[in-house]
């Protein structure tokens, strides 16, 4: 069996090559606009992507492609424009791509859905299995293959996108999917300047920070993406830490997969002590300074 994965982020090309390892007989890795990671594919394909042209342009190249080697499972990043693309070629295959993928048994593939609060399997329609994933699933898994790397040049699209503008997009912190303890702060930051509070813990427990929504989409204080939720990042780490966070279920659907969850409010009564394993009820100013000095 044939395994085709399309990534560009260098740890998701190893994890998602690692997890077609162990589907497929032969593992092919395509990578757009970049140098795909060596050693962890058959045979790497570097699609090029000229200056200026929009990423989803690439797509002809990558049907071609695909083409070409008629894999049977095909592996996509999650991300928006590669499930963009991904989308399209689960099309040209007359099938459909399933999305967000957790894990894969045999030729059942298994993802969150209903905001993250329920689980269900999915088989492929079509003769090609096409899956989404962030990788983190196949983690414990061994990348092998080749330093064999072939160049795909650029097919025109006849009707492409154009680049208009672009603009940066704020981005702080590590990567949240891959962080094994997350410190997430919540509405219970009166000020900006107190998620130092929560930034100091992060640092004494070796971990990543985090929010909820309304710190990122309303007050602006946090980048977009660190805010975890039904609308935001669904992570699993091996501990969570919820300070100043009532623990709605739009919130919690994005953790609720943690080992062990930590919660401090000063609210007793605060949904989250419902959720946590450990709960610590006083004011953040007070329990946190105690407790990064405790963990540090």
């Amino acid at each position: 069996m044939k395994a085709l994965v399309i990534a560009d982020n260098a740890d998701t090309q190893r994890e998602l090559c690692a997890g077609a390892r162990t589907l497929a007989d032969t593992v092919l890795l395509a990578v757009i606009g970049t140098d795909p990671v060596p050693d962890i594919a058959d045979v790497a394909y570097a699609l090029e992507l000229p200056v200026g042209q929009a990423f989803e342009n690439a797509y002809d190249t990558v049907e071609a492609l695909f083409d070409e080697l008629s894999p049977e499972i095909v592996f996509v990043q999650s991300s928006p424009r590669m499930k963009i693309v991904g989308g399209q070629l689960a099309a040209h295959a007359d099938t459909s791509l399933i999305a967000d993928v957790t894990a894969v048994y045999d030729d059942e593939a298994e993802s969150m859905y209903f905001g993250g609060l329920a689980v269900k399997r999915q088989k492929a329609s079509g003769p090609v299995r096409f899956y989404s994933s962030s990788g983190a699933a196949f983690c414990a898994e061994e990348a092998t293959g080749t330093d064999r790397v072939e160049t795909r040049a650029f097919a025109t699209p006849s009707h492409p996108l154009t680049v208009r503008a672009t603009k940066p997009v704020s981005s702080e912190g590590g990567e949240l999917g891959r962080a094994s303890v997350v410190v997430g702060a919540g509405r219970g930051f009166a000020h900006k300047e107190d998620l130092q509070m929560a930034r100091d813990l992060a640092h004494a427990v070796r971990g990543e920070t985090a929010c909820s929504r309304p710190l990122a989409e309303n007050e602006k204080w946090m980048a977009k993406s660190l805010y975890l939720g039904v609308s935001g990042r669904m992570i699993s780490p091996k501990v969570y830490f919820a300070l100043g966070i009532s623990g709605q279920m739009q919130h919690m659907v994005g953790v609720h997969n943690a080992d062990i969850i930590v919660a401090v409010n000063k609210d007793q009564n605060a949904p989250v002590f419902n959720q946590a394993d450990y709960g610590i009820v006083g004011d953040l100013h007070e329990v946190l300074p105690a407790l990064t000095a405790k963990l540090a």
